[in-house]
């Protein structure tokens, strides 16, 4: 992921509610997966392993967001658990076609989020952060990202 687009998920990870906060796992998920299967293509064996850790990684946070007082969360359970099988199978056969398999189901979960997350009109899950406000600066065609000042008990409650 490069540092530009670790920059947007970062802005978009604190104006996120709930829902977008699972579509947002999904999407990163996505970019691993994808970036592992380049680097799989180029022959680079600790690149797809590294893609694959990182895809992983947010398969993790996906089990342990479940809230298991509903009942689809078994559901998602076992879909998690399969994807994470996969990746794994991926890992251990050096195999891209197993990530295929991930990717088929995420893409799916990803859409079904989307057209969710169009629905759920809470607020975002983090409160007390810094405001980013977008503008042309004097570059061409260029954005800057200025952050408004919160004070500097920012992200601290007493």
């Amino acid at each position: 992921m490069t540092k530009e687009l670790k920059q947007e998920y970062t802005l978009k990870i604190t104006q996120a509610n709930k829902t977008e906060m699972i579509k947002i796992l999904y999407e990163m998920l996505m970019i691993y997966t994808g970036e592992a299967r380049e680097a799989h293509a180029g022959q680079n064996r600790a690149g797809f392993r590294e893609g694959i850790r990182k895809a992983r990684g947010c398969v993790n946070e996906l089990l342990a967001s479940l809230n298991f007082d509903y009942g689809l969360a078994m559901n998602f359970l076992q879909l998690y658990l399969y994807i994470n099988r996969e990746l794994a199978r991926a890992e251990v056969r050096n195999s891209a076609e197993p990530l295929e398999n991930a990717e088929k189901i995420v893409n799916q979960l990803h859409g079904a989020y989307e057209k969710l997350s169009e629905m759920d009109t809470s607020g975002p899950v983090m409160s007390n952060v810094q405001s980013v406000y977008a503008g042309l600066t004097y570059g061409r065609n260029s954005l800057t990202e200025n952050l408004a000042d919160q004070g500097i008990d920012r992200g601290f409650r007493a």
